[in-house]
């Protein structure tokens, strides 16, 4: 037998070895895609794709081989994801607002392949997820100029759902109005709370009288419906061309940096890993001195950077507050147990959100997922 019939016949055997091997990997692939459902978590994590190709290459001693090698993983890896995204397409995720919203853009960009619901506020769209229509909710928290969005984080505190993934969606706020409108002619401007609040000088300069919207989209097409040229709605460039409106300026927010972080909700908590995890927790102090300081002295003594700290009035409980903590690790870890333990001796109620990995630019990931 010469050479060329043995080397063909080799492959011919390594070939039916990977057809098995590539069946077994993508039957763990499928498990994977049903935890992500389950957890409402997205397909693509970038953090272990690179894991798993760094731990994979060493096994590669040749370093030109080892080249191809990396090529082959990353691209069994883009056909895994695929995969997933077919398996995934059942997943149903809630956001507050209408198409073209902020919360359904960031929406769109976490889960690309999911079935996206609307509602029409941030408790619809959380009890979505807790009654089961939905399987993840993803909702704002925090913007970088506006603050806290103290509704959700009060659903967070006293709900069931967990906090899976912490996303951030860099926002740009366009003022637009009906073709032909003009800037001279707006006398009134319609948003959500949160964008008015994100645009106040500009609107301040302007002169422009203010009414607020549930959501930024619902503002954009309530100005689609209307025909008033004096109206204008503050929502994003995205909005404008869905409800063919005319974008009159761009970039109008006062922050050249202005950024939403978006959470997802689900139902299951999902597991932690021991490297770069951001933790949420939330707690009520005892009503006696020194309670505060003593929980937070107690989340330092084990060795957990606070990252956030923040405090929310009770609405049951006149003048009584609770505290929503954002730390640096893992509180699934042995520390973070042995801190939690110790917590709940200084605390009335302690409530752990989750841990995930640190929040990453939506833009970002969202391009790598979609390829």
């Amino acid at each position: 037998m010469d050479k060329l019939k043995e080397a063909r016949e080799e492959i011919n055997r390594v070939d039916r070895e990977m057809a098995e091997l590539f069946c077994r990997r993508m039957a763990a692939v499928s498990t994977v895609a049903e935890y992500k459902m389950e957890h409402g978590l997205p397909i693509y994590d970038a953090a272990r794709e690179e894991e798993v190709v760094r731990r994979n290459a060493a096994l590669v001693e040749d370093p030109a081989m080892q080249e191809y090698y990396v090529r082959f993983l990353r691209e069994t890896m883009k056909v895994s994801r695929a995969y997933q995204r077919k398996l995934l397409q059942g997943l149903s995720v809630a956001f507050s607002g209408v198409e073209g919203a902020f919360a359904a853009i960031a929406a769109q960009r976490i889960f690309p392949t999911a079935k996206r619901t609307p509602y029409p506020d941030f408790k619809s769209a959380y009890d979505a997820v807790v009654s089961g229509e939905c399987d993840a909710a993803v909702l704002p928290i925090e913007n970088s100029t506006a603050g806290e969005v103290g509704a959700v984080l009060d659903m967070m505190f006293s709900g069931s759902l967990y906090v899976n993934g912490v996303y951030d969606l860099s926002i740009s706020h366009c003022l637009m109005s009906l073709p032909g409108a003009t800037l001279s002619g707006v006398r009134e401007v319609i948003s959500h709370p949160q964008a008015l609040a994100q645009c106040a000088p500009y609107i301040r300069e302007h002169g422009f009288g203010i009414r607020q919207f549930e959501n930024t989209a619902a503002a954009a097409l309530y100005v689609a419906e209307q025909n008033d040229p004096t109206v204008a709605a503050i929502a994003s460039e995205e909005t404008a061309a869905l409800y063919g409106l005319t974008v009159l300026e761009k970039n109008i927010n006062a922050s050249n940096v202005n950024t939403t972080r978006f959470a997802v909700l689900s139902r299951a908590q999902a597991p932690s890993s021991s490297s770069g995890r951001h933790s949420i927790l939330m707690f009520t102090a005892r009503n006696e001195a020194g309670a505060l300081a003593t929980a937070i002295n107690i989340i330092g003594r084990h060795g957990f950077n606070m990252r956030c700290l923040r405090s929310r009035p009770m609405k049951e409980l006149l003048w009584q507050y609770y505290f929503y903590v954002e730390l640096e690790g893992d509180l699934a870890g042995e520390e973070g147990r042995a801190m939690l333990a110790e917590m709940a001796s200084a605390c009335d109620k302690l409530h752990v959100l989750g841990s995930f990995k640190f929040p990453a630019e939506l833009h970002a990931e969202a391009k790598e997922e979609m390829k």
